[in-house]
């Protein structure tokens, strides 16, 4: 089973659509924010969740804590990952980031979105 992904934004839970056939309604956050090393990395009031991740839109990422990393990965049903290294307080945390530059059609919502783990803390 694939599973679902919700927008989240400040207006309330939006359902978007859902790859299991099955609808779900998300809880609603005023702000989701990813933080590292003393630093926010990005902030929205419109996420998307799959997984449990929250995948922050490229807009709402701060500019110059994000960069390239020759780490790819695998999912069966998203696609192919790409990595970035955060770089944030003096500070590096390899591979902390993750996207879908060209994700498959199931996970077409989370385009060029950005995921953090790794100790990224993830408040929402």
């Amino acid at each position: 089973m694939v599973p679902a992904a919700a927008r989240v934004g400040k207006s309330g839970p939006v359902t978007v659509r859902m790859w299991n056939g099955v609808r779900v309604t998300p809880v609603s956050v005023d702000m989701a924010r990813a933080t590292w090393n003393g630093t926010v990395l990005a902030e929205s009031d419109s996420t998307v969740v799959v997984e449990g991740n929250h995948y922050f839109p490229p807009d709402s990422v701060r500019a110059g804590v994000l960069h390239s990393s020759e780490m790819h990965s695998v999912c069966p049903w998203k696609g192919d990952a790409s990595y970035y290294t955060v770089v944030a307080g003096g500070e590096t945390n390899p591979d902390a980031a993750w996207y879908y530059p060209a994700p498959k059609d199931a996970a077409r919502e989370i385009k060029d979105h950005v995921a953090f783990w790794k100790g990224v803390q993830i408040d929402a």
